[in-house]
């Protein structure tokens, strides 16, 4: 008999799975949080396992978090808008990347990041609570906060436009 825990995450990757489908067939548009919404704080884990509050980030600066995974077609097709916007906002903006927790472990995510290195954070969304709070329909979902912590933009798959997403934070 399937735990509580693996339910959850049963259901989670059958939202992602489903997500996936619709961000192949569009293009970046609002999707999950509802934009103008205040960002909620929710915990993490970083890949060394020690739990982070996304809360303590929150509010302080503009900031833009990708829902990922190493498995995620789409997440390798946005990375180079995604490299390119850190480059060009990244002393103005926090990135932070979320792993999801569907198919991939910690130690999957670091071996990846480990062949892949990234400039920005990358967390570990263990129980799918990030994921669960920021209405995340699927991996390569960005999520753009203005300093406030206000939501002005989510998107979902491959091509975004991060650039025009970023200076709506600014």
């Amino acid at each position: 008999m399937p735990t509580m825990m693996s339910f959850r995450k049963l259901c989670l990757l059958a939202a992602l799975l489903a997500g996936s489908v619709l961000a192949r067939s569009t293009s970046a548009q609002d999707l999950g949080i509802e934009v103008g919404s205040q960002a909620p704080a929710v915990m993490v884990h970083a890949l060394d396992g020690k739990q982070i509050d996304l809360g303590k980030y929150i509010g302080k600066t503009p900031m833009l978090i990708e829902f990922w995974a190493t498995w995620c077609g789409n997440c390798r097709e946005l990375m180079p808008a995604l490299l390119e916007a850190e480059r060009k906002f990244g002393k103005k903006v926090k990135f932070v990347a979320v792993a999801v927790a569907i198919n991939q472990s910690p130690e999957r995510v670091r071996r990846y990041i480990a062949a892949h290195p990234l400039p920005h954070e990358t967390f570990y969304d263990t129980d799918g609570k990030a994921a669960g709070a920021f209405d995340a329909p699927a991996t390569s979902y960005v999520v753009v906060l203005d300093k406030s912590g206000k939501v002005v933009y989510t998107g979902l798959g491959g091509k975004q436009d991060l650039e025009a997403a970023l200076k709506k934070a600014l």
